[in-house]
């Protein structure tokens, strides 16, 4: 039995897993982790333009988006496989993160957002009073 191969079927079939399709859009890669007392996320943005990320909180929902431009010359495309447009990703963060103070830098495309843990969720020690005097019990 003959077969008939194709040397890009397995690239093409890596590409729309990694990258989605018009029917299912890629999303945003992300790691995420904790260091002390703050986590850290970083998105995977190359190529795109650091004016067009936006973030948003509302809620406990952190919301990313960012754009890169669809490419608009007359020249004749070989090969797209880079998504273009607008992308879009959120976050449902805990009630233990301080929603108030998140940071956030891009770099060589990477966005690092830094949301530190709120004070309230900190381990703390609680304090036990004791009595000199004691009592009875069930008298």
């Amino acid at each position: 039995m003959l077969m008939r191969t194709d040397p890009f079927r397995e690239l093409d079939r890596l590409t729309q897993q990694v990258l989605g399709t018009t029917a299912r859009p890629a999303v945003m890669a992300m790691d995420a982790w904790r260091t002390g007392d703050e986590f850290v996320v970083e998105f995977d943005l190359p190529g795109v333009d650091p004016a067009s990320v936006e973030l948003d909180v509302e809620r406990n929902v952190l919301t990313v988006r960012a754009q890169r431009p669809v490419h608009e010359g007359t020249e004749e495309m070989i090969a797209a496989e880079r998504p273009r447009g607008v992308f879009s990703r959120q976050l449902i963060l805990g009630d233990n993160l301080d929603t108030e103070k998140i940071s956030a830098a891009y770099h060589a495309g990477v966005l690092t957002l830094r949301v530190p843990v709120a004070e309230r969720a900190k381990p703390r020690r609680i304090a036990v009073e004791t009595h000199d005097s004691p009592q009875a019990i069930g008298s």
